[in-house]
């Protein structure tokens, strides 16, 4: 399917600080990139950089009073919802460098905390059966709220609370595969048919030799995802890093299917 993408953010600076942007479209065997436009309104240069593993890209700049970035593109997403459940887990001697990263413990993704919890519920359970089981409960058992969660929950503390956002439900489903030692990244995504709109959160696992995308909030198809960045956990997918303090004026995000 062919997507439009549009995205806007609207900030006020009260003193300058340096500015880390995520949201252009990362290229993709599965996404291909027709055309995009990033448009900053700011002094400061734009400094390209890449994103995790060469995935996506990233883009210095810097905020002083008003700040605007928008961005503009046009995407092929060829991708099938894939049978998570059929596939087989890599061994862990057998996974490749790019996979190893993502099976430890990070600042959002408390492993040993539920691991006990994920040992004794998906435990059992064979390779991608295991995902397909995790993804399930996440969303049987956690209630989306927004505003319920901020910059400091953990999937420890969502675990306990049973509520949080895409956030959140990303950082309890990575934290039960890589309990389980299958590897787990989570992907900043813009997502069609999401309502209401906006930048949204899913996971990649890796399994029989790729990874694969589920989003644990059923929010939107997977056919529809198109990834802007992977990392770790929320610390790495931030679409706007700010190295000092902003106001928010407005945002807005747009996918629509054009095709």
């Amino acid at each position: 399917m062919r997507l439009k993408v549009d995205a806007s953010l609207n900030y006020h600076f009260p003193a300058p600080a340096d500015v880390l942007l995520a949201i252009e479209v990362a290229q993709m065997p599965d996404e291909r990139l027709v055309e995009d436009k990033l448009r900053v309104r700011t002094k400061t240069p734009l400094t390209p950089v890449p994103g995790q593993h060469g995935i996506g890209r990233r883009t210095w700049t810097a905020g002083e009073g008003s700040f605007l970035a928008t961005y503009s593109a046009t995407v092929d997403v060829k991708r099938d919802p894939p049978d998570i459940a059929t596939l087989k887990r890599v061994p862990r001697r057998d996974l490749p460098a790019r996979a190893i990263d993502y099976l430890w413990p990070s600042r959002y993704c408390e492993v040993e905390k539920l691991k006990p919890f994920a040992l004794d519920t998906f435990g059992a359970i064979e390779g991608g059966g295991a995902v397909a089981a995790m993804a399930e409960w996440t969303r049987a058992n956690l209630r989306y709220e927004a505003g319920s969660s901020d910059g400091n929950t953990t999937a420890a503390d969502t675990f306990a609370d049973k509520r949080g956002i895409c956030r959140d439900f990303a950082h309890v489903m990575i934290t039960f595969a890589r309990a389980l030692d299958i590897p787990a990244r989570m992907v900043s995504a813009y997502a069609w048919n999401l309502e209401p709109q906006d930048f949204h959160a899913v996971v990649e696992v890796y399994l029989d030799g790729g990874w694969y995308l589920v989003d644990p909030t059923g929010l939107a198809p997977v056919e529809g995802l198109v990834r802007i960045c992977v990392g770790r956990d929320a610390t790495d997918i931030s679409f706007m890093t700010i190295f000092g303090e902003a106001e928010l004026v407005e945002q807005s995000v747009n996918v629509e299917r054009i095709d």
